[in-house]
């Protein structure tokens, strides 16, 4: 398994935007995201000021269809 790198919401949420991804809507402190491409695609990112949690990031990965190092590829940071 590859190491999965710190990630901050917002640069996240930059990453999933530059992949076809746009806000849906929000609710409190999460923004519901959906894809241009398949509709029914969806993922929840939590919007806290601090690194996700490794499992919610790989956990958001997965719902985004997007491996962890294409992640690492773009560097995200």
């Amino acid at each position: 398994m590859t190491n999965i790198p710190s990630v901050r919401p917002k640069k996240l949420l930059k990453f999933l935007k530059k992949r076809g991804f746009f806000i849906h809507h929000q609710k409190g402190s999460h923004i519901v995201l959906k894809s241009i491409h398949k509709p029914n695609l969806r993922v929840t990112l939590p919007m806290h000021n601090k690194d996700l949690k490794r499992k919610t990031l790989l956990s958001i990965l997965k719902q985004a269809n997007i491996s962890v190092k294409e992640l690492i590829k773009k560097r995200v940071k």
